[in-house]
């Protein structure tokens, strides 16, 4: 059996006491400028051979989850909104198959960013239950190049994950979230988290990051 298919992220009924999705109105946030490139000219490189490229911001069209267990269309939405997409959750969600018991998995949101954008989105796994280093490099390369083209990523996390200001996000039944930005060379990620508007971003370390995914999966 596959994996991923096995290991699918759901926000699934019952999570709000344990730290699933969380029920959040779908308020939209303002958006931030939009940014066409990278915020200086030049590049520098770190001793790893990483180009250490100005901050890279994505804009997105944030909208909380109506309810726990659409954080999948929500997620998803978020990223299509970048690319020009304006789709309903509620259509979103039927596209993916979400019902109550969530979204199966990243190939999901991949097959469904695929179907709405044109085919750019790959699904990558991380099987096991700590991203080895290959696999988190694995991750900066895909963000940093899929946020180049200015398409955000889908990921499916699960467990507690704290973002660079010590705030803990936990979702022990899985979640989805959108990765939106990088800076450092992709050291740190922006998260777009849907199912908590009133922390709605916030940066994370991309090793941390690929923790979160560990056992999951994302659509870059």
């Amino acid at each position: 059996m596959n994996p991923i298919l096995h290991k699918s992220g759901l926000s699934v009924a019952g999570l709000l006491v344990a730290g699933g999705c969380a029920l959040g109105p779908a308020v939209a946030a303002p958006a931030a400028p939009p940014q066409t490139g990278p915020t200086a000219t030049s590049a520098q490189a770190d001793k790893g051979g990483h180009d250490r490229r100005a901050e890279r911001l994505v804009n997105v069209d944030y909208q909380a989850q109506p309810n726990f267990f659409y954080c999948g269309p929500a997620a998803t939405r978020i990223a299509l909104s970048a690319q020009g997409k304006e789709i309903s959750q509620d259509d979103v969600a039927a596209l993916l198959g979400t019902t109550e018991a969530g979204t199966p998995s990243a190939l999901d949101t991949t097959r469904v960013l695929n179907q709405l954008t044109g085919g750019r989105y790959r699904t990558t796994e991380i099987p096991d239950s700590t991203a080895k280093p290959s696999e988190v490099e694995r991750l900066r390369t895909d963000a940093m190049k899929a946020l180049d083209d200015g398409r955000p990523v889908v990921a499916n996390v699960k467990g507690t994950a704290v973002d660079t200001n010590g705030v803990p996000h936990s979702y022990e039944g899985g979640h989805y979230v959108t990765l939106i930005g990088y800076r450092d060379g992709g050291d740190s990620i922006r998260i777009a988290d849907p199912a908590d508007p009133a922390d709605s971003e916030y940066w994370m370390p991309l090793a941390k990051v690929a923790n979160w995914i560990a056992e999951r999966g994302y659509s870059a």
